[in-house]
């Protein structure tokens, strides 16, 4: 599997040295049974493959009267992605998981607790820190390759499916995100950060990642390496279902990036001269 580029050969700790941006915010933890109002967020499952449930949010809100014309605007450039994961940039994907997580946010927060269930992953109140922002935190401090943050959304499908009292919302998704991280890291990776990293990262305590780790394996049944061909599939949902983004055709990959290095605008080959 693909491993942490700074994490080779053996379990280490990032020096003190390093430059690691303090925890923000410190995601206060809302144990099941403490009482207390919270805000409404979920109650029925919402998975990450409910990429079809984002388009039929949108797709509903479309349909409810008729607006004016607008003046047509151009369409933005699309963004190739590569036809293999394991080469796509950490960024593209941060960027499209993201998207797929707010749009679940969105959908899940309108739905009002049952029965007041609260799960470990729940928080007081939604964290200061955006989505995408925290999701690029860990993948840059925590080393996460594209097979880790895809095993991530495999996760959402597989608990929600699991624990029916868990669904993605602006109070489990960060909780969420630092849980799966690990487990991801340390199911897919020979090499990886240890505990401590990953807490001070995240923004929670040594003791509460370890509660929060043991309560999420127990969840998932302990399988949490998805195969190949699962990731692949996931992958190839991400980007169909995001604007301005499509997955290259094959063998167009090396073609588009040789031109792109030799300056060249027009892919025209003139025909070869044959002698007589």
């Amino acid at each position: 599997m693909h491993e942490p580029a700074k994490a080779r050969g053996k379990r280490r700790e990032r020096s003190s040295s390093l430059e690691v941006p303090p925890p923000e915010p410190t995601l206060v933890p809302q144990m099941p049974g403490k009482g207390g109002q919270l805000p409404s967020a979920v109650s029925q499952s919402a998975t990450a493959s409910s990429i079809t449930l984002a388009k039929s949010v949108s797709s509903s809100s479309s349909d409810q009267g008729s607006s004016p014309k607008k003046t047509r605007q151009a369409k933005p450039a699309t963004k190739s992605m590569p036809v293999k994961y394991e080469t796509c940039d950490v960024k593209d994907l941060v960027l499209l998981i993201s998207n797929m997580l707010m749009e679940l946010i969105r959908f899940n927060d309108d739905i009002p607790l049952k029965d007041g269930r609260l799960t470990r992953f729940h928080s007081r109140a939604p964290p200061g820190i955006s989505v995408i922002d925290y999701l690029q935190r860990l993948t840059t401090h925590a080393t996460l390759s594209p097979p880790i943050l895809l095993s991530m959304v495999y996760y959402i499908d597989r608990l929600c499916a699991l624990y029916p009292a868990f669904t993605i919302s602006s109070l489990t998704v960060h909780r969420f995100l630092i849980t799966s991280a690990t487990v991801a890291s340390k199911g897919l990776s020979d090499s990886f950060w240890t505990n401590n990293t990953y807490a001070r990262v995240g923004g929670v305590s040594l003791k509460e990642l370890a509660l929060l780790e043991l309560e999420f394996l127990w969840r998932v049944e302990w399988r949490i390496v998805p195969k190949p061909e699962v990731l692949v599939d996931y992958y190839r949902s991400l980007v169909e279902r995001s604007e301005g983004f499509e997955i290259a055709e094959p063998g167009m990959e090396n073609h588009e990036a040789l031109y792109e290095a030799l300056g060249k605008e027009d892919h025209e080959v003139s025909p070869v001269n044959k002698e007589d």
